[in-house]
């Protein structure tokens, strides 16, 4: 009995000992994969600099503003008016100004740094601390709105320079590592993965921003974002909250993005881009289907720009785009930054469905505009309002009602239960195209709907606000 006693203590004491063992190897190998970024830190910090930006105050005060006293009125009336003499500052009394906190780094050891542009957007005057303490006056060499990048430029030699990687070989998973000051906190580090590559933000169009999970707080904007080679990849420029903090998903503009932009600004203080002149819209399973598409994907062409090198190229409205220069355009979002990158004069080869078909397009890439008007054609029409097959009565439309579309017809009413009610189609809106034909006339619309196959998906081209876009249509009458 006390063998078996003895026995049994033997057992567990090897089982025991086996489990701490397999314990220990687990953490141990736990905590080998996780990276070390200590050396990384230290070689990098050197070249990250904190950016603090200063507005002057009005010194007036409201009642200056209220009054609009010209500066030579003499201080004595001022006080009547609660002003003082704006070239004087009381003793004792601090000056007025708005501070603001941002981070960036040093591209060349001669001075150039890049940040956001919101980080120095309207400052006054740009403060750069470096890593050694010293703080430098930065000129603004230039700024880009579009893609929230901007250039500086401080007086200094023999500054330490970051390495820079490329941002098209980074990985989703990838383990990247941030270094700003958020809240002011000068050199704190964070830390992630790549979470997703290419994603659009709204008004965002030109940069295919990098998604992390690192944490990005207000001061950390235009600061570097590391791979674990102590490469920037990206700079840190938006987060995604809905308390005002860090809620784990944050964005920064691609290396390969910003150094085209800044490179662009240095050489001629501007940025060009490419442009189609389209307005596009995602392909969604509806849509796809009343196009003939077997898959939901590519930008479908809602409108052309008159004079626009997609128009002159030989794009059409209903077209969808599902390539551009051997590149597959998934979502409608993939397009305008892959043409954004494209210098202007450049040819570019797109891949397109038209009706069905494949197709394949050549045009030159034009140079995008830097304001939005358009100028559009006219048109007149005059008929009676009639009711369809689709529930919809229509009439012509006004020139004011065509939006610069030159044709269409006006939804003056949506029977509730009929195909176009079901569609979304409301009223006000400017039906302009039906299964891939243009409607000029209330008698081009009821011969087109007369026509249309029974039992199936359509597109419906309509103008809503202004704006164009393609809707599916199902026609359930047999």
């Amino acid at each position: 009995m006390k063998n078996r006693s003895h026995f049994s203590m033997n057992v567990y004491s090897v089982m025991y000992s086996t489990l701490w063992l397999c314990l220990s190897f687990f953490t141990i190998n736990s905590q080998a994969s996780l990276p070390d970024f200590t050396d990384l830190v230290q070689e990098t910090s050197p070249s990250v600099v904190n950016i603090a930006t200063i507005k002057h105050a009005n010194r007036y005060g409201d009642l200056a503003e209220q009054y609009n006293l010209p500066p030579e009125v003499p201080e004595l009336f001022r006080h009547f008016f609660g002003q003082q003499d704006p070239n004087r500052t009381q003793p004792g009394q601090p000056r007025q100004e708005k501070f603001s906190l941002g981070s960036g780094f040093i591209i060349s050891s001669d001075g150039y740094i890049l940040t956001n542009n919101h980080v120095i957007k309207d400052a006054d005057e740009i403060i750069v601390r470096l890593n050694d303490r010293r703080e430098l006056i930065a000129q603004v060499i230039g700024a880009d709105e579009r893609s929230d990048l901007a250039l500086l430029k401080v007086n200094a030699k023999g500054l330490p320079e970051v390495d820079l990687g490329n941002s098209d070989k980074l990985k989703v998973g990838e383990w990247v590592l941030a270094i700003g000051s958020p809240f002011g906190f000068d050199y704190s580090v964070t830390a992630g993965i790549v979470s997703a590559k290419g994603r659009s933000l709204p008004n965002e169009s030109y940069v295919p921003f990098i998604q992390t999970d690192v944490a990005i707080n207000p001061g950390n904007s235009g600061g570097p974002l590391f791979n674990l080679d102590g490469e920037v990849v990206g700079i840190n420029s938006q987060i995604y909250t809905r308390s005002g903090g860090f809620m784990g998903v944050s964005f920064a503009i691609p290396i390969s993005v910003a150094i085209d932009v800044a490179e662009q600004l240095k050489d001629k203080g501007k940025v060009s881009r490419g442009w189609l002149g389209v307005v596009i819209q995602e392909v969604n399973k509806d849509l796809a289907e009343s196009f003939g598409l077997k898959q939901a994907k590519g930008a479908l062409v809602a409108q052309l720009v008159p004079g626009s090198p997609a128009e002159k190229g030989g794009l059409q409205s209903g077209d969808i785009i599902t390539a551009f220069n051997g590149q597959e355009i998934d979502l409608s979002s993939d397009l305008p930054h892959r043409v954004g990158r494209i210098k202007p004069g450049t040819k570019a080869r797109l891949d397109i469905v038209r009706n069905g078909k494949s197709k394949t397009i050549r045009l030159v890439i034009g140079a995008l505009p830097d304001g939005n008007d358009v100028k559009l054609g006219q048109a007149t029409q005059n008929s009676d309002p009639q009711i369809n097959r689709l529930g919809l009565v229509v009439s012509p439309v006004t020139t004011q009602q065509q939006h610069g579309y030159g044709s269409g017809v006006l939804v003056k009413k949506v029977i509730n239960g009929r195909p176009a009610a079901m569609a979304g189609v409301a009223k006000g809106d400017v039906v302009i195209m039906i299964y891939g034909e243009k409607i000029h006339s209330v008698d081009d619309f009821n011969r087109i709907v007369k026509s249309l196959p029974k039992g199936r998906s359509v597109p419906m081209q309509i103008v809503r606000r202004g704006a164009a876009m393609f809707i599916p249509l199902r026609l359930t009458d047999k």
